[in-house]
Parts: structure tokens; C-alpha cells; sequence
């Protein structure tokens, strides 16, 4: 695709020099429009136990100067077959739930006029309900990919509607989500009730445990997980906290038992077939990160999402510099 502007050349400026946008790539506002838009969402005021994502977008930019144009596992150039730029942050009120959810909403409208798809960075998982709804704008119900370690189906924490372990079940009830594609992946630990699960399911959602990847493998998560899809518009949302603490010890809500880097990527390259409507990754606090190990994943969790986004007939062309 001509006239694309890729990251900056690591040849000429060095990887660890510049402004960090992600990956450094163009901003939007120097390209006009994009492909896809990558935006960070700085707010973590529904968190229930740790706190600190707020400062998540900066510092998966940060990690994220090491990637490269070239995707060798997808044989594609995300960077250079679609228009991908940094879009900058949604502004988000930290002291009322229900405005920030508002203006968040309100930040992917506006983004969606200039940019196709959106990849978020968070910020806690109480975004995903106002972006859910933003996507459904244009797509109307949509199936729902969530990779974590817990549902995020429950009903209220301490009256509150809405918080990082709620938004899932306010998409349901809202009919923002198609209840016969949406799945969770990656969950476990333990839980409140065994009616959480019932719950889940009258919610719309299939479950692929932490426990079912353990005995059967990725390869039978991903037939699952296709399945399940199917063709359906899909939007993906990712808490970091689906990776084991070994993999990903900076977020705020930690279980034993997860995912390696590794599994978690490969799941993602298995969906560059389908059609992806908008993307998150979530729960990335630094304060509790260890030489980057969070946010490193977390950068390789959306360029595996941009590569899989990425249309694969230009997959040759090197992106301009």
C-alpha cells in the first residue's frame, strides 16, 4: 500500500531515542487517517485491589520501541500493509466512574471517524464496557474474545454497577455482545460461588480454562476458540493477568496458574482469519512490573493483534520510513 508511514528507522534514530509513541510509529494526527488507531486509556479508578494501570499506556509504549516491521510467525508486515498510528490518550475524569466511562465512550466515537479499528491500551478493564459500546455503534452485537484469569461477570462490587469485574455482564444486559460466539479464555482460581459460573453462561459466554490449556493443549484451546467464533465480528479483550505472575507480575489482581507468553500469542496468531472489529489490553501496572516483563508482553500481545488485523495481499511491502 503506497504512501504508508512506518516506524521510525532504528538505523538512523536509535530504538532507545525519540518521543515513544508505539512502536514508534506516526501519531494520527500527523497521517490524518489510519487503518488502525492505537489509543492508551489512563484510568484505573474501577480497580478492586491494586492499583496503578492508569500509568499502563506509557509504559507498554515504552517496551514496545524493540519491535520490528517484519512479523516472521504471521509472514506478514503490520506496519507496512495497513496504516497504524498512535492516536495519543482518551482523557478520562479519575474521580467519577460514570463521566469516565462517558468520555471514554464519546474518545473511540470520535477516533472511529478517523481510523477503521481501534487497539486500546488501558488503564483497568472497566474500559472495555464503553468501548464494547462504542463498536457495537457500527457493528452492532459483537463476539466477544476475553482472555483472563477471571470472568469479569459479576454484578456489583459495594453497589458500584460498574468496575473492572463487571463490564462483561453490563455488554450482556446492554446486548452490546452476541451471546452465542462470546467466549473467555486463560480463566481460573478461585471464585465466589459456583453460580458465578451459571451466571457467565446465562451471560453468553463459553469458558476455555487455564486448567483445560494444561491437559489439552493449545492446539485444542484454538479449534475451541474458532469454533466458537466463527464468523462473527470479533472484538478482543486481553487482561494481562491471563499470563502467569511469571510472565506478566505487573497487574492488580495476580492468579497462580496462568498462560506463558507464548501459548497467549500463539492463540492470537490463530485469529488472522477473522474479522476483528477492535482490540484491549488491560491491567498493566508498573508499579509492580519487574525490567519491563509485563510490558513487554503486553507490546507483543498488540503487534500479534495488529498482524493478525493486518490484510495479507500487501504482506510484501516494506513500509515507508
Amino acid at each position: 500500500m503506497a504512501g504508508i508511514r512506518g516506524p521510525v528507522d532504528a538505523s538512523v534514530v536509535p530504538r532507545f531515542a525519540g518521543i515513544a509513541t508505539f512502536a514508534r510509529l506516526p501519531r494520527l494526527d500527523e497521517v490524518g487517517r489510519a487503518d488502525v488507531a492505537i489509543a492508551g486509556v489512563p484510568f484505573d479508578s474501577g480497580v478492586s485491589y491494586r492499583p496503578g494501570a492508569r500509568f499502563g499506556p506509557s509504559h507498554v509504549r515504552e517496551a514496545s520501541r524493540l519491535l520490528r516491521p517484519y512479523n516472521p510467525a504471521q509472514d506478514v508486515f503490520p506496519f507496512g500493509s495497513q496504516q497504524v498510528a498512535d492516536a495519543g490518550d482518551i482523557a478520562a475524569n479519575p474521580f467519577d466512574i460514570a463521566e469516565a466511562v462517558g468520555q471514554i465512550e464519546a474518545g473511540a466515537v470520535a477516533l472511529a471517524e478517523h481510523a477503521d479499528r481501534l487497539l486500546t491500551i488501558g488503564g483497568d478493564h472497566t474500559i472495555a464496557l464503553p468501548l464494547l459500546r462504542a463498536v457495537s455503534r457500527k457493528h452492532g452485537p459483537v463476539a466477544v474474545l476475553h482472555f483472563d484469569a477471571h470472568l469479569d461477570t459479576w454484578d456489583t462490587y459495594f453497589g458500584a454497577p460498574t468496575t473492572h469485574g463487571t463490564p462483561f455482564r453490563r455488554a450482556s444486559e446492554e446486548g452490546l455482545i452476541d451471546l452465542t460466539a462470546s467466549m473467555h479464555v486463560g480463566i481460573r482460581g478461585p471464585l465466589y460461588a459456583k453460580s458465578d459460573l451459571e451466571d457467565d453462561a446465562r451471560l453468553g459466554f463459553s469458558i476455555v480454562t487455564s486448567e483445560y490449556l494444561e491437559e489439552h493443549g493449545v492446539a485444542a484451546a484454538i479449534d475451541r476458540m474458532r469454533a466458537r467464533i466463527g464468523d462473527a465480528p470479533v472484538y478482543i479483550s486481553i487482561d494481562i493477568d491471563v499470563l502467569d505472575p511469571a510472565h506478566a507480575p505487573g497487574t492488580g489482581t495476580p492468579e497462580a496458574g496462568g498462560m506463558t507468553s507464548r501459548e497467549l500469542l500463539r492463540m492470537l496468531r490463530a485469529l488472522d482469519d477473522r474479522s476483528i472489529v477492535g482490540a484491549d489490553i488491560v491491567e498493566v501496572a508498573p508499579a509492580y512490573d519487574h525490567a519491563q516483563l509485563t510490558a513487554i508482553a503486553a507490546s507483543h500481545v498488540a503487534y500479534e493483534l495488529l498482524s493478525a488485523m493486518a490484510p495479507r495481499s500487501t504482506q510484501d511491502r516494506e513500509p515507508q520510513h
